[in-house]
């Protein structure tokens, strides 16, 4: 089965340029309005930004799914296309596109969990109080979707050579595998090198000035512990980028899906964070559905779209992702850890 390029960015360059509009205003709502001063957010609250990330997300792919029936059905030459290389028609094709981005959003919200562990570990160490974790929280985030882009613009680059797909499927997997067998190793700021060489690079003050991320001390320009807590983040997230934007390329080929996909995921996760925060340790079995989907992913990359004639169907993507994340919350929750102090009933 041949691949037909979707959303070309030649000519879908507007649809890139109207989505990141959108999203820094929202972006500079919600720290110039509704986070305008500093604040502990409350899990009502967060509970609220969640339901409202997700709505916006699934309003946002109902949108496109229809966008994308009415581009290619009003493009004879490319329905051809569709049906002569890909066996689907025009709305076969807008169907897939939605699911495409549903699952992308799945995969990403799912991998994004695992940042929150380290989010609740860098905090504490920092000494970060919850009140100033949203303004970090926000700069980390814009400073994701910086470089979420340029992962992805390099990904749908090497994607075009085959062999990339294959060391991408690869590393997929063996990361899934470590996942799943490698004992977890405690996470430690300060041995961070570039924690390391910023401290070298810039005096930092050992405690907090309120929301300021620099500060003078004698005429001199230190960085403050929230500084050093955002740069830590800002790594982690590039390290954890390294897994996600390959595997959302597994499920979908197109480029507009995995940065669309990945935005949304991304602006959620704050709010997931604070409503999560405390219950994070709960999820105790989620590590091994995040293994086994990125091994699932990983599959798809070498052998399962090759085995199924070129695509494995989406839907079933879909279902397995949503199987594995949702059995390990699951089990999480009927099997509470023996670290748990509040089993369930209690």
């Amino acid at each position: 089965m041949d691949y037909v390029s979707l959303f070309p960015f030649a000519q879908y360059w507007w649809f890139y340029v109207g989505f990141t509009l959108f999203v820094l205003m929202v972006l500079a709502l919600d720290l110039g309005v509704f986070h305008k001063q500093a604040r502990e957010v409350t899990a009502r609250e967060a509970l609220g930004w969640v339901i409202f990330w997700v709505t916006l997300a699934l309003i946002f792919n109902v949108v496109f799914w229809q966008f994308a029936r009415w581009e290619f059905n009003r493009d004879p030459v490319l329905q051809a296309e569709l049906m002569s290389r890909m066996g689907l028609t025009a709305d076969q094709a807008a169907q897939n596109v939605a699911l495409e981005f549903l699952a992308g959003y799945v995969i990403e919200e799912s991998l994004s969990v695992d940042n929150m562990f380290v989010f609740v570990v860098v905090f504490g160490f920092f000494g970060i109080p919850r009140k100033y974790q949203h303004r970090i929280l926000f700069y980390g985030i814009l400073g994701a979707i910086i470089f979420r882009t340029l992962f992805i613009g390099l990904g749908s680059a090497l994607m075009q050579f085959h062999w990339v797909v294959w060391v991408f499927g690869g590393f997929l997997i063996l990361t899934g595998l470590k996942i799943l067998i490698a004992p977890e190793k405690p996470i430690d700021p300060e041995k961070n090198p570039i924690i390391r060489f910023m401290r070298r690079l810039m005096p930092v003050t050992p405690e907090l000035d309120g929301q300021k991320f620099f500060v003078r001390r004698n005429g001199i320009l230190h960085a403050t512990p929230l500084l050093v807590c955002l740069v830590f983040i800002e790594i982690t997230d590039i390290v954890f980028a390294v897994d996600s934007v390959p595997a959302i390329f597994a499920i979908t080929k197109e480029p507009l899906i995995v940065y669309t996909s990945n935005v949304f995921a991304i602006l959620g996760l704050r709010a997931l964070f604070f409503l999560l925060a405390g219950a994070i340790h709960k999820f105790h079995f989620l590590k091994y559905g995040l293994g086994l989907v990125l091994v699932f992913v990983g599959l798809k990359m070498v052998w399962l779209n090759e085995a199924a004639g070129g695509k494995f169907p989406i839907t079933w993507s879909l279902g397995i992702i949503a199987l594995l994340i949702g059995g390990a919350i699951a089990i999480s929750l009927a099997i509470p850890s023996k670290a748990d102090p509040d089993p369930p009933g209690h």
